[in-house]
């Protein structure tokens, strides 16, 4: 099963609320974002993360949630379901780099500053991946399309 099946497939089953959320097939961007700079075995936990982010901060890609309660509870259902798939694939280490990515992006959205594309970039680097300007690049401008700034 792909990342983005086991995202969907997770959340799914887990609540009908979700389900109910799920956008229609041709809405759905399945085009991963920072996973791809990072190891392999973390892909499926950083996506999820992502996807939770996406949810409270942006136009998440799976996702369309009306109610700004119940879209706040998927965001946090996916944090953890998200940090649960990091600590299996990176272990301790690995949940405080994204628990530290997760605050800074908090912070920096509660300021209205920018730099959190670069905060993943970063956390991807923490996390053992050593990305091309090429792929960071490519992730930012995927990021900034989901994000306002």
């Amino acid at each position: 099963m792909g990342v983005f099946e086991s995202i969907i497939g997770g959340a799914t089953a887990e609540s009908s609320v979700w389900a109910d959320g799920l956008r229609a097939r041709p809405e759905r961007e399945l085009v991963p974002v920072f996973s791809p700079l990072a190891p392999e075995p973390l892909a499926l936990g950083l996506e999820t993360v992502y996807e939770a982010y996406l949810t409270h901060y942006g136009t998440p890609r799976l996702f369309s949630v009306e109610d700004t309660d119940e879209a706040i509870l998927l965001g946090d259902y996916l944090y953890a379901h998200g940090l649960v798939r990091v600590a299996e694939a990176g272990g301790v280490d690995a949940v405080s780099v994204m628990a530290r990515l997760i605050s800074r992006c908090a912070a920096l959205r509660a300021d209205g500053s920018a730099g959190d594309g670069e905060e993943w970039v970063a956390a991807a680097r923490a996390l053992g991946g050593a990305p091309s300007d090429e792929a960071v690049a490519v992730a930012l401008t995927r990021h900034s399309a989901r994000v306002a700034p």
